[in-house]
């Protein structure tokens, strides 16, 4: 799969499955032997049982109330970065989440390696009008 298609399929689904909690869908995106990095300074998560154990613990206080992902922006060598912003509901109150994400996938478009660079604030920040197609 070449990998504007696989980063076009990445960011669609994760932008699906992240507003509806859905694990299983969001691992169908990842290789077996994947290693997924949620923040800079966190020890990856090596593997899909390990990525859904995050996914899960990461989903679990979070009322989702709207996802959105930039279209992807694709390099060589099977990479590609979209920006992404989530408006959710925390025990805290409203909560905006917006960082980016790093990706790089597999000859069958499975991501093999993604790292996240995310920050939070308290309220709700809409995301911009990023997509053009």
């Amino acid at each position: 799969m070449d990998t504007t298609t696989a980063a076009r399929r990445f960011v669609r689904v994760w932008e699906r499955a992240w507003a509806a909690h859905d694990v299983e869908a969001i691992l169908e995106l990842y290789s077996e032997a994947c290693v997924h990095r949620s923040m800079p300074f966190r020890e990856p998560h090596r593997g899909r049982d390990e990525l859904a154990a995050y996914l899960r613990w990461s989903f679990a206080s979070e009322i989702t109330a709207d996802v959105r992902f930039s279209d992807s922006l694709v390099g060589q060598d099977g990479r590609a970065v979209a920006e992404f912003r989530v408006l959710a509901r925390e025990e805290d109150g409203p909560t905006t989440l917006a960082g980016c994400v790093f990706v790089r996938f597999d000859a069958t478009g499975l991501a093999v390696e993604t790292r996240d660079y995310w920050h939070t604030v308290q309220g709700s920040v809409p995301a911009l009008p990023w997509r053009t197609t």
